[in-house]
């Protein structure tokens, strides 16, 4: 937590564009309920409304403040699915597990904008589309490939492939070979959702709690966290803390890695639609991924690069902006007025780690999917909780493995894979 802590989430476009919000109360006692849940992230918050929703009574404790992990810092990317497109689920789980995962993925995006409807939620979103840049001419063979499998396996027609014509159209940069445009996908202001959410869990009968960081677990008898100044006992348990778990829970902690991704944004552009048309939101095909978007007050918001060590740059703005003006050479002049970074969790397949341990469920691990997907695992835990496992069991069914070496060698063997894979993305 304290790395994160230190990558100036104050200091971050998000924070200074924040809808308004009336802090919770530190906990102090002790404190009963059906329910307790560790995060105020998007997974801790749809956990606890799908809770409250179903009449159980419920206690969410977040160390800092509600969304001031990765669900407030991230780029704000609705990529709809899975980090592992179609056609690699089928390869890895066959045609019909794999058609139910994406039908999984494809509810997760409708929980998401039912939400964010039902309440009312202020938080930018535009639904125009995903575009995923060709970084290398091969590229194109295996969109051809993902597209014709959307269309043919899933009944999901709503993706294409552009030129490289077409991409500079939309996106304006030369150096990309063409793009699959996924029209489901979408963009908004990652906080203010966050927020938004929290205000509906309130509202539910949630109580909520921040700077009430859990120090300790206990899961012989129910679920009891114990924060600094207080204590909740309840029936089970939410462990919703993604990059962020730090020794909490060492059985499943070496399941994810901790990464840290860095954005800045710019000043208001002039032209902003000759830089990115639609209102699109835009990732490039590179391993160590780029991916930017416009935000609505004509701000580029942008996050790439690759740093393989825990210590963050000494200038996140300098950092960062060489991506960007790789990408769009016209912006190098621009002025950046936010920079600012944050820890996201990987796992070894990139799909997330879903799972229980005993009364204690947990879901981490999104891999860059984290926008959409928690809509869907905190409704598929409480569905658990409450008696009916059966799409828990499946979402468990795709486990991630341990990082080799356990947690006390993923980092340095992490690093090792990253620094092979941005060799190739340069060659």
């Amino acid at each position: 937590m304290g790395f994160n802590s230190g990558l100036q989430m104050e200091r971050s476009y998000y924070a200074a564009t924040a809808n308004p919000f009336a802090p919770a109360p530190r906990l102090e006692g002790e404190v009963r309920a059906d329910v307790v849940i560790v995060g105020g992230g998007y997974t801790g918050l749809h956990a606890a409304l799908n809770a409250a929703e179903r009449g159980f009574s419920v206690v969410l404790l977040e160390a800092v403040r509600v969304g001031w992990g990765a669900s407030g810092r991230n780029g704000g990317q609705m990529i709809p699915g899975w980090r592992k497109g179609a056609a690699e689920l089928i390869e890895r789980f066959g045609r019909e597990k794999a058609k139910e995962l994406f039908g999984l993925a494809l509810e997760a995006r409708k929980l998401t904008l039912e939400r964010i409807a039902k309440h009312g939620i202020s938080c930018d979103l535009h639904s125009n589309g995903h575009l995923t840049l060709a970084a290398k001419p091969t590229d194109l063979a295996w969109m051809r490939a993902e597209v014709e499998t959307l269309s043919n396996v899933m009944a999901y027609p709503h993706a294409r492939v552009l030129s490289a014509h077409e991409a500079s159209e939309k996106v304006a940069s030369v150096q990309f070979h063409g793009a699959l445009l996924d029209e489901g996908g979408g963009q908004l202001h990652p906080l203010n959702y966050a927020l938004g959410l929290a205000d509906a869990a309130r509202a539910a009968g949630v109580s909520l709690y921040e700077n009430a960081r859990v120090l300790r677990l206990e899961t012989a008898d129910g679920v009891v966290a114990h924060t600094e100044q207080g204590v909740v006992r309840a029936r089970y348990g939410v462990l919703a803390c993604d990059a962020l778990l730090d020794g909490l829970e060492p059985r499943i902690a070496r399941r994810i890695m901790p990464v840290a991704n860095y954005l800045i944004a710019t000043e208001p552009l002039r032209e902003p639609q000759k830089i990115i048309a639609e209102h699109l939101a835009v990732s490039d095909s590179r391993f160590v991924v780029n991916y930017f978007r416009m935000s609505e007050d004509v701000r580029l918001i942008f996050g790439g690069g690759e740093r393989y060590s825990p210590t963050p740059p000494a200038n996140i703005e300098a950092f960062v902006r060489g991506h960007m003006t790789s990408i769009f050479p016209q912006l190098r002049d621009v002025k950046i007025d936010y920079a600012w970074g944050g820890l996201v969790s990987i796992s070894m397949s990139r799909l997330p780690h879903v799972g229980r341990l005993g009364d204690l469920f947990f879901a981490h691990g999104y891999s860059g999917q984290g926008v959409l997907l928690p809509a869907l695992t905190g409704k598929v835990l409480v569905e658990a909780m409450a008696g009916t496992a059966e799409r828990f069991d499946v979402l468990a069914s795709i486990a991630p493995p341990e990082f080799p070496g356990g947690a006390a060698l993923r980092a340095p063997l992490y690093v090792l894979g990253m620094l092979w894979y941005a060799l190739r993305d340069r060659l």
